[in-house]
């Protein structure tokens, strides 16, 4: 926190600020010292704290008030199990306040690099149709198909679980994707079936 007085230089400011005689002599009268000192602890403190309070309003840095933001947001997430992480609890208290939604590929894939899969991508199924079929065209499927998708993780999601950074319950060197497909499904337009290919 750059900015933010220290004790030591709240108490030079209010020696400063004492008033001239020998009542006020720090040499004279050392217990005039040890009040200034005291004094100067509290506003440094305090000075901090709304500092600290102050970081916390940016979604990049809160952490003390993400149980406020929770509550604002409807949040933690079910999707996020009964137990998430402090990581990912802040991490959805950031995605939910600029969160727009929409139903375009953009959307799902940003959803899925939201949830740590950098590099995913989305196949469209279309059913054949008069005028917008061609011969050779990858991607077409039955006419039970029109309404399926799938999304590809792109391989494995970022970082792993790992020793150390991880929460009782879940395996090493890999990751739960029951809190991706929640995300997905949640937001996938009711008419569609999706399929997640992790790869």
């Amino acid at each position: 926190m750059a900015g933010v007085r220290t004790a030591a230089q709240y108490k030079q400011q209010l020696r400063a600020l004492l008033p001239l005689g020998p009542a006020w002599d720090p040499e004279l009268v050392p217990e005039i010292d040890l009040v200034l000192g005291s004094v100067a602890q509290e506003f440094a403190r305090v000075e901090a704290r709304a500092a600290a309070a102050l970081n916390e309003m940016d979604l990049g840095g809160v952490s003390e008030l993400v149980p406020d933001w929770e509550a604002v947001m409807n949040l933690p997430d079910s999707c996020l199990g009964q137990n998430p992480s402090f990581e990912d609890r802040r991490l959805a208290v950031q995605q939910r306040l600029v969160a727009v939604g929409g139903q375009t590929i953009n959307y799902f894939i940003s959803l899925a690099v939201g949830q740590g899969y950098p590099n995913a991508s989305v196949t469209e199924f279309r059913a054949p149709r008069w005028g917008r079929s061609r011969f050779g065209a990858a991607y077409f499927g039955t006419w039970g198909a029109q309404f399926m998708w799938t999304l590809h993780t792109g391989g494995r999601h970022r970082a792993g679980r790992r020793f150390g950074v991880s929460y009782w319950g879940e395996r090493f060197g890999t990751n739960p994707g029951s809190a991706l497909e929640c995300v997905i499904r949640r937001a996938a337009p009711a008419h569609t079936v999706v399929f997640i290919d992790y790869n």
